[in-house]
């Protein structure tokens, strides 16, 4: 016995961009709206465009500034001045007591 996994109602869907181009298809749901379209898509128009739905480029462009003001020091210098610091603190009673005179 076979099993029918096709949806029963095929029907025509109204296919909504964002730029406001609308056109028909055939699908199970009734509209679709989608972000990018022949009209719009930067592959078919020839023409550069970002489309930052979530705001990623601003994100990304957050990050290189804030990367850019951190200043970088590489593991090894960090264990030197980490050593140092070690060494120049008391490290019996004594040396504390000694260090207060």
């Amino acid at each position: 016995m076979k099993v029918n996994t096709h949806p029963q109602f095929y029907e025509d869907a109204v296919v909504t961009c964002a730029c406001g181009n609308t056109f028909t298809t055939g699908s199970t749901m009734q509209s679709i709206h989608v972000e990018l379209c022949s009209k719009c898509h930067p592959f078919y128009t020839g023409e550069q465009r970002f489309v930052d739905s979530a705001s990623r480029i601003q994100k990304f462009q957050q990050k290189l500034e804030k990367a850019a003001t951190i200043k970088y020091v590489p593991k090894k210098i960090k264990k030197l001045e980490e050593k140092k610091r070690a060494s120049t603190t008391p490290q019996t009673l004594r040396e504390m007591l000694a260090a207060l005179k």
